[in-house]
């Protein structure tokens, strides 16, 4: 989906609306003056009368829109150690996880997985978001994994859940959304492909969520290894049916700057990140990056990682499409679900607590179904008389 909007209605600029001030350039000239108006003058008056208004919508809605702020709501998952928490904080310059406490090896196995939310405010540019960031600490790191993304799920539902009745409800002016419109999946680079639980939690969620899967601590690996680990994960991928978040095509009218952003973006999936909250010295610049004895891997240069492709994704050309998708896809199959079984439970004659009142289709009376024989039989005659004047223009 594209993100930049094209206007082609040109906007009469102010200088010009004064000069079309008929009054004031009438005044200038005296009614018995052999001197005409301005040639210019009839021009310009064409051009306001041309000029209707409605090119200023797009601007209308980016008003309404900025004042109005935008929300978002990423969720994060993985086993631990794989850098969660540091890329979330590189990826929105923020520190999200001030208070948070590291477990050891003994407290970890008795751990379960968590839901833990995290909400900050950013404002860039005179543009406000709410950023909600849901992490699941515990996620795959015990010796069982059986299920063990059954409460990830169940924080997804329960988010169309409370969702579906807000907008139910009488009071739908001010629907607080928090529905999960993206989930960064973390892979590990120590492996060959996906792991089962890998391959279990993905096809869990596909259908609820968009799944953007990532190649996590990329500097542990080679550019080749990164390369074949790419490859393999894909092949996975559609071996398995795993429905990960597709790129919306490019418009044709794109630019071919776009269009190439848009197909790095989709070769390089799944993306290869890493992630640093310390500034670095490199080459006389400071930059944020990890110093290592062999050298300096810099976050933000594409020829070590994706970190700058998964940001531009993420939040400089893709969320809408994101949450677009969520609404339109995630969400309708939701709520379709849940409609279609409260009306089989209705047609079974069980009593539901339902917060939308399905009523019957009203049987019509007599005086309708006559009005809509008349109607039927109108709309016959007309069609007959068409034919009758097409086959009498074919003749002649």
């Amino acid at each position: 989906m594209s993100t930049s909007i094209r206007y082609k209605s040109k906007l009469p600029k102010p200088d010009d609306r004064e000069i079309v001030g008929y009054d004031s350039v009438r005044s200038n000239f005296s009614l018995g003056s052999s001197e005409s108006l301005p040639p210019s003058l009839p021009s310009a008056m064409d051009h306001e009368k041309q000029y209707v208004g409605f090119a200023t919508l797009p601007n209308q809605v980016h008003r309404k829109s900025v004042k109005k702020g935008f929300d978002f709501t990423l969720m994060v998952a993985g086993e631990s150690g794989l850098g969660k928490s540091t890329l979330v904080n590189s990826l929105f310059l923020t520190d999200l996880y001030k208070d948070r406490k590291l477990l050891n090896a003994e407290e970890r196995i008795n751990q379960t997985v968590e839901i833990v939310k995290h909400t900050v405010d950013i404002e860039e540019k005179g543009v406000k978001l709410k950023l909600t960031i849901v992490d699941t600490p515990g996620f795959g790191d015990a010796v069982n994994n059986t299920e063990c993304w059954k409460p990830i799920t169940d924080y997804i539902d329960q988010q169309f859940e409370q969702y579906f009745r807000d907008e139910s409800g009488l009071n739908r002016k001010n629907i607080q959304d928090n529905r999960v419109h993206c989930c960064l999946y973390f892979i590990s680079p120590f492996g060959h492909g996906l792991r089962p639980v890998d391959v279990a939690f993905m096809k869990a969620t596909h259908e609820k969520v968009n799944i953007v899967p990532l190649i996590a601590k990329a500097d542990c690996l080679i550019p080749n290894e990164i390369r074949k680990l790419k490859e393999r994960i894909r092949e996975e991928i559609d071996k398995f049916g795993i429905k990960v978040y597709q790129f919306p095509e490019c418009d044709s009218d794109e630019d071919d700057e776009f269009k190439q952003q848009d197909r790095e973006l989709k070769e390089s999936a799944p993306f290869a990140v890493i992630g640093s909250n310390t500034v670095v010295e490199a080459k006389g610049q400071r930059v944020r990056g990890r110093l290592y004895p062999w050298g300096i891997v810099e976050v933000e240069n594409q020829a070590h990682c994706d970190f700058v492709k998964l940001r531009n994704m993420l939040i400089r050309t893709h969320m809408h499409d994101l949450k677009d998708v969520t609404c339109d896809v995630h969400y309708e199959n939701y709520r379709a679900h849940c409609i279609q079984q409260m009306t089989n439970k209705l047609t079974q004659d069980k009593r539901i607590e339902s917060p939308i009142p399905i009523l019957p289709l009203p049987t019509p009376d007599a005086e309708t179904e006559k009005l809509i024989k008349m109607k039927d039989e109108e709309l016959r005659r007309m069609q007959e008389m068409l034919q009758k004047m097409k086959e009498q223009m074919q003749e002649q």
